[in-house]
């Protein structure tokens, strides 16, 4: 099976460059068109199947399959031990693997943190490894914010991972952290969002913008569906509605990473090359890295005390481009958690 090149990462994000080794469903792309925004759908046997609920909660490595309940299952990959339990959240599209794997000699963000906490990462339904289907059942796409905490809520649940969490977002996988932490603020005292998908990207564009980015999000997966329906997709205004309409989030240590590398620039050379349409704005990035930024620090001012890291020198993987960085900052958070701190500030 082959699926064209896709990856969530920047609003209107489009392909520019691929990792070495990495199959084409899992091509990365340094474009303007993620952020938010099937075929075989058999399981790899490297997720062969085991209830594991006994070592997912003690302790114990554990990969493998969940039952979440409803005929459903998850996968899931957890190592280390300690408190707070750990949980990784990816983009759009993006596996475990994208916490796991990382090419060069640089160890990835869930090693690091395995080895001073629990950290576990996991599966949404639609997201590919490689040239392989998703190894988490598939369900109707698109989904919404609030259905993928559902199914995380379920999937720690059945296996039985102890709380509390301090949960690590990535992009799309930022909204989802944000509204999980919302919804459950017993289970939750800790967050980091890394350059993450937030409603207020969308309040710092007029309609007008908006609906160029909602276009182009919803034309470039276009061919990839057509090969493997089963590829996660999101409603964003709907998920943004959600977020909107949940609880405040309680105050908790916090720390935002945001990219630091302006798309604005390199947008009138995607536009000549065709890897963006040619209806698209020249000066779209730099309206996409405003939006941005005014989002990423309204994140930033959510609770008391967070900090907010804007000299990542990164783009917008900074959890594979300075894994270091973001380990480094999952670890503060977690050693907050451990002081009963419910916020950074000293």
């Amino acid at each position: 099976m082959r699926v064209a090149p896709q990856r969530c990462f920047h609003i209107m994000m489009a392909r520019l460059v691929s990792r070495p080794g990495v199959g084409p469903l899992r091509t990365a792309s340094l474009a303007l068109l993620a952020f938010t925004l099937g075929g075989d759908l058999s399981v790899p046997t490297a997720a062969a199947e085991t209830n594991g609920v006994s070592a997912a909660a003690t302790g114990g490595d554990f990969t493998g399959l969940m039952d979440i309940g409803g005929g459903r299952r998850m996968y899931l990959t957890c190592r280390g031990t300690g408190r707070p339990t750990v949980v990784l959240v990816a983009g759009l599209k993006a596996s475990a693997d994208d916490w796991t794997n990382l090419e060069g000699q640089a160890a990835s963000v869930f090693a690091r943190v395995a080895k001073v906490s629990r950290v576990c990462a996991y599966d949404r339904p639609g997201t590919p490894v490689g040239d392989q289907p998703s190894r988490s059942d598939p369900v109707r796409q698109p989904t919404t914010a609030a259905d993928a905490v559902a199914d995380l809520h379920a999937l720690l649940g059945a296996a039985r991972a102890p709380a509390p969490y301090v949960l690590v977002g990535h992009s799309y996988g930022g909204l989802i952290a944000k509204l999980y932490a919302r919804m459950y603020p017993r289970d939750v005292t800790g967050l980091v969002l890394v350059d993450a998908l937030s409603e207020g990207l969308q309040e710092a564009e007029t309609p007008e913008q908006w609906v160029i980015q909602r276009v182009l999000m919803e034309g470039e997966i276009a061919e990839s569906v057509a090969l493997y329906p089963a590829l996660e997709r999101i409603d964003a205004d709907r998920s943004f509605d959600q977020v909107r309409a949940a609880p405040p989030l309680k105050p908790l240590p916090l720390v935002v990473l945001s990219a630091d590398r302006p798309w604005g620039p390199q947008i009138p050379a995607l536009i000549a090359n065709g890897t963006l349409p040619a209806g698209v704005p020249p000066d779209f990035g730099y309206i996409t890295d405003a939006a941005q930024e005014k989002a990423q620090a309204r994140l930033a001012a959510l609770v008391p005390g967070a900090r907010h890291i804007t000299r990542t020198n990164s783009g917008h993987e900074i959890h594979r481009e300075q894994p270091e960085l973001v380990s480094d900052a999952i670890i503060q958070v977690g050693d907050a958690v451990r002081a009963g701190k419910t916020s950074l500030a000293p």
